[in-house]
């Protein structure tokens, strides 16, 4: 079985979560008897290309190489990688006014109405969680009997970081960690920033810095706190990151929602303390397992953080994420969906 994986086109130079999905995905299917092929733009997409296509993300970015996907014929698999504050309610509301607007102005697009029909195009959807499958299906009218759940992954190296050398590039020991995008409204890490300023030991925040109001106001606020240290990126296969995961004392990612975020899972195998957000799905990785936050209160964050920096490390979450969401386990997974939709015989 031949499949053909893609994403929107700036996913190589956002370097988040779904291109290590995209990434892992093909290179572990290959162990499941799939051989993965990431999309070449420039070269031409026939029927007879691939047995189906695998399109990471549903909206604006991804819209018209659905489409064209849909008319050439194709099979569609999609993980939309959508999730929303909002209630079900809220979003069948702004679908409805969404599909209006179209009708008296062509030309208006809502994101509710490209990821609607982008998972209306595909035979197979599927979600990282139950909370967002839930979503699709309550609040986008996606047929339930499309949905087949497949878990975020992470990467078995992450197990075995060597925590001394991080301690010994930047001089740190106890701390605390972020890692993500800094700047951006989803990620709540100016809000993680003013929890920390009232934390009195080391904390490191590993990401890129997006352009913008957001992203200076993070970097003024941690500029005052001199504890409070902004490294910039690093790869997410660099030796370094794995061995900020094992020397952290608590990993937190306090943002407005996660399915679950990729890095959680890599700092739980990693054995660090996850504080985490309580929106999208993180309890379905981390059962009672982390400590859950109110993205909204720069209160709850801190005590979070507070709670989970006095409690022991307790293996039981290393040992869960080991044994269900390493990337071999969701390859495995994803190879069930696409012989499934092989065998539908449309």
């Amino acid at each position: 079985m031949k499949v053909i994986l893609a994403g929107y086109q700036s996913v190589g130079l956002i370097h988040g979560g779904p291109l290590t999905q995209i990434l892992e995905s093909a290179r572990h299917l290959g162990r499941e008897g799939v051989e993965a092929e990431l999309l070449d733009p420039w070269k031409p997409l026939r029927r007879e290309s691939a047995d189906l296509v695998h399109l990471f993300s549903a909206g604006i970015g991804t819209y018209h190489l659905a489409r064209e996907i849909h008319q050439l014929g194709m099979p569609l698999v999609v993980s939309p990688i959508m999730f929303s504050r909002h209630s079900p309610a809220f979003l069948r509301s702004g679908l409805r006014a969404g599909r209006l607007l179209e009708r008296i102005g062509p030309g208006v697009w809502s994101d509710y109405g490209l990821a609607s029909d982008i998972c209306a195009w595909a035979r197979m959807v599927v979600p990282n969680t139950q909370a967002e499958a839930d979503l699709l299906v309550e609040g986008l009218g996606v047929p339930r009997e499309k949905i087949r759940i497949v878990p975020n992954g992470v990467d078995a190296r992450f197990r075995h970081g060597d925590p001394d050398l991080f301690r010994r590039t930047f001089g740190v020991e106890k701390f605390i960690l972020n890692v993500g995008h800094i700047g951006p409204g989803r990620k709540n890490v100016l809000a993680l920033i003013r929890a920390l300023a009232d934390i009195d030991i080391p904390a490191v925040l590993i990401g890129r810095i997006t352009a913008g109001a957001d992203g200076e106001a993070c970097v003024r606020e941690a500029d005052r706190h001199g504890h409070i240290r902004l490294l910039g990126p690093i790869p997410n296969d660099s030796p370094l990151l794995a061995s900020a995961y094992a020397a952290c004392e608590v990993f937190a990612l306090p943002s407005q929602y996660e399915t679950p975020g990729i890095a959680a899972l890599e700092a739980a195998l990693a054995g660090a303390k996850i504080v985490i957000t309580d929106r999208g799905g993180t309890r379905e990785y981390f059962a009672d397992l982390a400590t859950y936050v109110d993205h909204r209160s720069v209160d709850s964050i801190r005590r979070g953080i507070r709670k989970a920096l006095a409690a022991p490390r307790d293996v039981r979450l290393q040992e869960r994420i080991s044994q269900s969401f390493l990337w071999e386990h969701v390859a495995a997974r994803l190879a069930a969906v696409y012989r499934e939709l092989a065998g539908d015989g449309r």
